[in-house]
């Protein structure tokens, strides 16, 4: 004679509360008799189930973090190509004539070049003035978009605030003002577009370190083998870089001392030795002036 469950019947009450008591009710005694136990977890059980959902976390997660900077350093390209048409754009607008690049002094006493900030670690204006970059000389060919200039793996506040840029131009790629020769004066500098010979060899913008970066004008002394100002490396240990002919690099470094963690603090000048990742960048930043 087969089996028949009996499930007893936990109220008569036809409220939708109460039914759903009287499933709830049913279920627990249709299981208990199946199992020959109470239907809870046991303390082993919840604890097995804790270790799978851990291993299943610790497998995930780096899978996640890994497409999370895949995604930033594709944004931080993006930025760039889109500050790479506004200057090519001003070159077509203004007679082949490359946009100004100053350093520090003239940034801040005239407020006319591609970015007109200067940013540093204290609480500056020049850190969250979106106004600088907006109406800067690339404000109106980048749509007056301030986010162009900022790469969204460069975290660290000021005090005041997120530093409203990462990006610095090349220091020999357009008019530097009153710095003209006075860094590198044995190498070309280019003040209108079509005197870069091989584009495709010059970069034009890159993601700087927040600790060298103050001016929009990436400056080395070429022939000293020092980093002066440094590259970023927030993109797997490297930067990214557009170049004259508006193709993208990213490129990996690979010494060490290149890969420096953001420390809110300005850089020193320091020896570049192995030379390895000074010269990849001294290779693309310029080319000596020919003998007559």
């Amino acid at each position: 004679m087969p089996y028949t469950l009996k499930l007893p019947r936990c109220s008569s009450d036809k409220g939708s509360i109460q039914q759903s008591r009287d499933c709830r009710c049913r279920l627990r005694a249709l299981t208990s008799a199946v199992s020959g136990r109470d239907p809870a977890f046991t303390l082993i059980e919840l604890l097995v189930v804790i270790a799978i959902i851990a291993i299943l976390a610790a497998l995930l997660l780096p899978v996640l973090g890994k497409s999370k900077l895949k995604a930033e350093s594709l944004t931080c390209g993006s930025n760039l190509k889109q500050l790479s048409l506004a200057w090519q754009l001003y070159a077509d607008e203004n007679n082949d004539l490359l946009v100004n690049n100053h350093g520090v002094p003239e940034t801040l006493s005239r407020r006319q070049t591609w970015a007109n900030n200067v940013q540093d670690w204290e609480a500056s204006d020049d850190n969250t003035n979106l106004t600088l970059l907006t109406e800067a000389k690339l404000g109106p060919y980048a749509n007056r978009s301030a986010g162009v200039y900022k790469c969204p793996s460069d975290r660290e506040p000021a005090p005041n605030g997120p530093h409203i840029r990462s990006m610095s131009m090349n220091c020999m790629v357009g008019n530097p003002g009153e710095l003209t020769n006075q860094f590198n004066p044995t190498y070309v500098q280019f003040f209108k577009k079509s005197a870069i010979g091989n584009a495709s060899s010059i970069f034009v913008f890159l993601d700087e370190n927040a600790d060298s970066l103050n001016d929009g004008f990436f400056l080395n002394r070429l022939d000293d083998n020092a980093w002066g100002n440094l590259p970023g490396s927030y993109h797997n240990g490297g930067a990214n870089l557009i170049f004259a002919d508006s193709h993208l690099e990213s490129h990996r470094w690979q010494i060490s001392a290149t890969v420096r963690p953001v420390q809110r603090t300005r850089i020193p000048s320091f020896s570049a030795t192995p030379l390895t990742d000074f010269d990849w960048l001294k290779q693309r930043t310029s080319q000596k002036i020919s003998s007559p």
